[in-house]
């Protein structure tokens, strides 16, 4: 089969289903309409009979969006079985003012589509669709497909995966919640970076008093809790907490000019740390402000503050265990004590990181599968971001391996406004995947003869 012939009679099939799934708000937080996750997964069911898979289930979990289990049996009682994640909710459009067309409404840009959700994750859930469709529904593996409806908020399914083992069974899993460090660019990612979350609090004053009369002498709980955050980075802007874990990345990363771009970093502003950006946004730590309780500037008095309250947020090196770096980060604000003013420091439970296997059977077809997709050779790198279902999937099945790629690239703008996916990286990911198969299916063969 010419896989790639293949797949180019299918695209305008698959982006023709990528814009019904996409025009449906699937958004799975508090507030939202329930219903519209449901027609997200009826759709998807629909799609997957469509597609010639019998066996499909639902699994209902507390305080849980619906999730879609689905099996393709093996074509040979001895040929392997892989996993195919992905996940059909999607994040909140937020400010719908900054978006240059409905987040729901499916809207052509150069080269692919924009609207919510299209990349994150529906591009790489209609992939999984487009390699039943290219083996008309008979893979040369057995699949195991999970489609998750409540990715982006959070469920008990994280936590599903080791309490029912047998279920998720397999050889291989390709987690598809991922994409290119760039569009052309195969990328396998090959770390995630664990997180928490770290409520700092001051409380100097019963309450707020005249800075005339009384400051210079009365502890500003503001002053004390910025003496407290400056004290988490060194001069050159790198972590200075004791006990976080950072080393040398020697995969692919962006150029800085890419890095800047992504990030929206203004003219003349520099980035922040030293080392390569690998490093800094990878295999090391960062912590974040990423809230700030004190008085507004536009209704401020001529008061010391009496009480103030930042957010932080961690994150820790792939292989970290993130209660050690928790603990960390929640010793160093406790001993800190700026002015001798004790800190109120309260940690969230904190997620895990990944770091997979990479010299495998699966990876080795995965990085010929991509190449073939894509034309180029695959790169590694990793990301700064989370998926706890990994380590939930990892711990049901330990001698697995993780694959991470997909649809998605990293300039894709997902959670941001006019997120978009690009044809190119949806074709190069349904070639990719079904060559996976096909290139995994036949290590298993060689090393059954080989025996």
């Amino acid at each position: 089969m010419d896989l790639a012939s293949t797949v180019d009679g299918l695209m305008d099939g698959l982006t023709a289903d990528l814009v019904r799934l996409a025009e449906i708000p699937s958004i799975a937080f508090p507030g939202y309409p329930k219903d519209q996750v449901e027609r997200a997964h009826d759709l998807l069911v629909e799609l997957l009979r469509d597609a010639g898979v019998e066996h499909i289930e639902r699994l209902e979990l507390p305080d849980t969006s619906p999730v879609i289990y689905a099996e393709v049996p093996p074509p040979t009682p001895d040929a392997p079985t892989v996993l195919l994640y992905g996940h059909y909710d999607v994040q909140p459009p937020g400010d719908e003012s900054l978006w240059h067309s409905p987040p729901f409404e499916p809207t052509p840009v150069e080269g692919g589509l924009r609207a919510r959700g299209i990349a994150d994750d529906k591009s790489n859930v209609i992939a999984h669709l487009g390699v039943l469709r290219a083996y008309d529904g008979r893979p040369p593996t057995g699949l195991k497909i999970v489609l998750e409806g409540q990715e982006e908020y959070g469920s008990a399914f994280d936590d599903y995966p080791p309490t029912d083992p047998d279920r998720f069974a397999c050889d291989a899993m390709v987690i598809a919640d991922m994409g290119n460090l760039r569009p052309g660019t195969p990328t396998l990612t090959t770390g995630l970076r664990g997180v928490c979350e770290v409520v700092v609090e001051v409380r100097t004053l019963a309450e707020a008093r005249h800075s005339g009369e009384y400051g210079g002498a009365a502890p500003d709980a503001l002053l004390a809790l910025l003496q407290a955050l400056a004290s988490l980075h060194d001069a050159k802007g790198d972590v200075a907490v004791a006990g976080l874990r950072r080393e040398e990345w020697t995969g692919a990363s962006y150029t800085e000019e890419e890095f800047r771009e992504l990030a929206t970093v203004q003219d003349g502003v520099p980035l922040i740390g030293t080392g390569s950006l690998g490093e800094r946004l990878w295999s090391g730590p960062a912590v974040t402000v990423i809230g700030l309780d004190a008085p507004d500037v536009d209704g401020a008095a001529s008061a010391v503050v009496p009480y103030a309250r930042a957010k932080l947020n961690l994150r820790a090196h792939p292989l970290q265990d993130p209660d050690e770096a928790t603990a960390a980060l929640v010793r160093h604000l406790r001993e800190h004590r700026p002015f001798g003013i004790e800190l109120t420091v309260t940690p969230s439970d904190a997620g895990p990181g990944f770091e997979p296997a990479t010299g495998g059977p699966a990876y080795r077809a995965a990085r010929a599968a991509l190449r073939e997709g894509w034309g180029t050779e695959a790169e590694s790198a990793a990301s700064g971001g989370s998926i706890p279902l990994v380590n939930g999937l990892a711990k049901a099945v330990p001698g697995a391996e993780v694959l991470l790629f997909g649809a998605q690239d990293s300039m894709c703008g997902l959670h941001a406004p006019n997120e978009r996916v690009l044809f190119s990286e949806l074709r190069g990911a349904v070639i990719a995947e079904a060559a996976f198969l096909r290139e995994y299916a036949r290590s298993f063969a060689a090393a059954r003869e080989a025996k």
